[in-house]
């Protein structure tokens, strides 16, 4: 049966979904349970009904149903799918005339529910059934990935002169399906630290801008490589004997569809993930696509998942003798144990992936490396060893010729010094920070950094003030950039507590609401100073925002909004209470406990 709605089609029998005639991704649980919703629209399903028939018997709580149900309003819109409480679910949208399969004289549709009373005998053809339908929705997932990109449609990627070496070594030819250009009026160097005001004016023209540093260490070339994009950066690690082995590499690896697809357009984390899950397993020797998918698991705070996959990214580095890999391979165990609140054994990890890294010696990593253990020693209380392991990663920023890692382990060091009450070290190494900015003649945007730690570092909201209104005038040709996005948000937050309406609906109109950022700035202003009902679609647009650029943070903090908002509204409070539920962080509900509270929303609540 295939049913149609808006501009929808779906499958029941393949568990395929079509938008204007293009796959889209949907797992083989939510396509099942869309079948039960489409087929039955005229009554309300409960969540026993729902378990029964798409889980068919599994052991799993209600959970997972609320899951599927979430992920389902996330393809079609809230309003797809109305909760009744404490009755269940029913679809909302209108169907056009059903199109039933015809097979051979059988009349009958196929039903994609499979029915639990049939014979044990077909239960072999019941999970074959099911397998193939899995098979169809992973080809569906690949049909998205390639979807944009025409069968025979090159990728244009323009690249600036590689550094540490000879050009005419690193001369990138064109392939069946990469088509380079270079261009030799930008250095890489300039293009990493002005970035945000360089690749504006070159993406008309050049929407794919490839750098790249090369080394040779011990008889073989390392290349790291980094590739811009309109929707987000890629980057990655190579290796081989000669620059040519490196290059193959490289055009081989270009070559995979998801690395367009994620630079060219804006997904979800979840979808993102989706993605490259089936990317690694078309291509699972590639190691930069397994790394990609480790750090997607951590976006998305599967932790477990993220650990078995730097486990195996590590087995198949030593198997390859690629200590670049190896050494990301246990700085990324080293970050999800930090997660996990396992200080030690993070510390043994981040050490191990030094010694890996050191042999490679790649710089930049092992400078990271160094950054990431300053946290540790943090929440150990141990100031001495935060203080050595970020000048430490400073050093070698400045040995692998990295301005802006340099920069960063000075301002955090300023950052940390603050927090461990050491008044002296905060402001020699901000001014330290500064100076650089200077000597390296970087762009005015960086220099934000400044004015914004002195906001960090002042007491009070009104002293605050002035040091965000000179972050602003520094940013006012990048405005998108992350200082201006969080000074903006404070100074808001500031105006509005003090009755300053004006001033806040100023800064809101400044900047165009086309990101999660500013959507956010103006659901904080209609919160304060507008109407519930002028609230409602600014909210709904800033959490749809959410979701997309994967910022839980914002998400959270309008879904506790839109749960406190009155019934009449049409506000499906519960999905948003669930939402918390599953996303809310220990340091967001303390922060939020009395709303929690007040809604019933704390944890353990009845």
């Amino acid at each position: 049966m295939r049913y149609r709605f808006d501009d929808f089609e779906f499958d029941s029998k393949d568990l395929i979904l079509h938008r204007a005639g293009a796959a889209l991704a949907i797992r083989h649980n939510e396509a099942r349970l869309l079948a039960l919703l489409l087929a039955n629209p005229h009554r309300v399903l409960s969540k026993e009904e729902i378990l029964n028939e798409v889980w068919q018997g599994k052991v799993v709580s209600e959970q997972a149903v609320f899951q599927n149900i979430s992920h389902l309003r996330a393809l079609f819109g809230n309003d797809a799918i109305k909760t009744y409480a404490k009755r269940g679910y029913q679809w909302q949208r209108p169907l056009g005339e059903p199109i039933t399969e015809l097979r051979g004289n059988n009349t009958q549709p196929q039903v994609a529910v499979t029915d639990t009373t049939l014979p044990v005998r077909h239960s072999g053809a019941k999970w074959l059934g099911i397998l193939m339908s899995c098979i169809l929705v992973l080809f569906a997932v690949v049909f998205i990935i390639q979807r944009d990109e025409p069968e025979h449609a090159s990728f244009a990627l323009a690249y600036l002169p590689f550094e540490g070496a000879q050009a005419d070594e690193w001369q990138l030819q064109d392939t069946a399906r990469l088509d380079f250009t270079a261009v030799t009026t930008l250095s890489a160097a300039h293009f990493r630290t002005s970035q945000e005001l360089v690749y504006p004016e070159v993406a008309p023209q050049h929407p794919f801008i490839l750098t790249a540093s090369a080394r040779y260490v011990d008889s073989l070339w390392y290349l790291t490589f980094w590739l811009k994009g309109p929707a987000g950066q890629w980057q990655g690690v190579l290796q081989g004997e000669t620059p040519q082995t490196v290059k193959q590499q490289l055009y081989h690896h270009l070559n995979q569809p998801v690395v367009r697809s994620v630079l060219q357009n804006p997904h979800s984390p979840d979808l993102k993930l989706a993605m490259l899950t089936q990317a690694h397993q078309a291509a699972p020797e590639d190691l930069v696509l397994l790394g990609a998918l480790v750090s997607a698991y951590l976006d998305v705070r599967e932790l477990e998942k993220a650990m078995a996959m730097a486990e195996k990214l590590a087995v198949l580095a030593k198997a390859q003798t690629n200590s670049q890999q190896l050494g990301r391979a246990l700085a990324y165990q080293g970050e999800i144990l930090l997660r996990k609140n396992l200080v030690d054994l993070s510390l043994i990890r981040l050490d191990a992936a030094l010694e890996a890294l050191e042999i490679s010696q790649d710089l930049r990593a092992q400078a990271d490396v160094w950054h990431s253990r300053s946290w540790l020693y943090h929440l150990q209380g141990n100031y001495g060893q935060v203080k050595t392991s970020l000048l430490r990663s400073a050093q070698l920023a400045v040995q692998a010729q990295d301005i802006a890692r340099e920069l960063d382990a000075l301002t955090y060091l300023s950052i940390m010094a603050s927090k461990n009450h050491q008044d002296n070290d905060k402001y020699l190494y901000l001014r330290q920070a500064e100076e650089k900015m200077r000597g390296y003649e970087l762009p005015i945007y960086h220099f934000a950094k400044v004015p914004f730690h002195y906001a960090i570092f002042a007491d009070k909201p009104a002293d605050k003030e002035p040091h965000y209104r000179q972050v602003l005038e520094y940013t006012a040709l990048t405005p998108n950039h992350w200082v201006a996005q969080a000074s903006r948000k404070s100074l808001v937050r500031y105006y509005l507590s003090e009755g300053r309406y004006a001033e806040a609906q100023s800064l809101v109109d400044s900047v165009s609401p086309d990101n999660v950022q500013s959507a956010y700035l103006a659901v904080m202003y209609a919160a304060a100073a507008q109407t519930q009902a002028e609230l409602l679609p600014l909210a709904l647009r800033a959490f749809e925002l959410a979701q997309l650029s994967g910022d839980r943070r914002i998400g959270l903090d309008v879904a506790l909004l839109l749960c406190q908002m009155p019934i009449e509204l049409g506000v499906n409070s519960d999905f948003y209470a669930q939402y918390i539920s599953e996303h809310a962080t220990p340091d967001w509900r303390t922060q939020n406990a009395a709303q929690l509270l007040a809604l019933n929303l704390a944890p353990n609540s009845d």
